[in-house]
C-alpha cells in the first residue's frame, strides 16, 4: 500500500513539473460552433461579383449568393480532413501561366479555426487552389 501511495505522489509531481499538456487539435473534428466567414471579392471584371459577402454554415446564413452550395462545398473539405484555407506550399512547380488580377480574401472562423487566407490567379497553383474552393469563391474561369 505504501509504494502505491508513493507512486501516486511522484506520478503527480512528474506531471505537475512537466507542466500542462498541449491542447488536443479536436477543434476542427469536433466543433459546433457555426462557421463565419467573409469572402471579399475584386478585381474579376465583374462589377456584379466584386465585394463583400457574409457566409455561415451551421446553420446556412449571410448574404453569400450561394450560401447553401459554398456550405456543403465546405463539409466536403472537413469530411476529407483537408483545410482549404491552408497557405499553399512554399515548394511546388506550378505552371506559368495567367489567370487573371482577380483576389479573394476569406476572414472569419471555420470548424473553431481562426481563416485569414488570401487566393489569386497568378500561376497555375493559384487558380487550381481557387477552383477548388468555388463556390465558396465565385468563379472566374473564361
Amino acid at each position: 500500500m505504501l509504494r502505491l501511495a508513493a507512486f501516486a505522489v511522484t506520478s503527480a509531481l512528474a506531471a505537475a513539473a512537466a507542466g500542462p499538456l498541449p491542447p488536443l487539435p479536436l477543434g476542427r473534428l469536433l466543433s459546433t460552433s457555426p462557421d463565419r466567414l467573409t469572402v471579399t471579392v475584386s478585381d474579376t471584371g465583374n462589377r456584379l461579383v466584386d465585394g463583400d459577402y457574409r457566409l455561415e454554415c451551421r446553420p446556412v446564413g449571410g448574404d453569400h449568393p450561394e450560401a447553401e452550395k459554398a456550405c456543403a462545398r465546405l463539409e466536403q473539405f472537413a469530411k476529407e480532413g483537408k483545410d482549404p484555407f491552408a497557405p499553399e506550399p512554399k515548394r511546388q512547380l506550378c505552371t506559368f501561366q495567367d489567370g487573371g488580377r482577380a483576389t479573394a480574401r476569406v476572414t472569419g472562423t471555420w470548424h473553431g479555426q481562426k481563416v485569414d487566407s488570401t487566393f489569386r490567379r497568378r500561376n497555375g497553383c493559384d487558380i487550381s487552389r481557387w477552383n477548388d474552393l468555388e463556390p465558396v469563391l465565385p468563379s472566374a474561369r473564361s
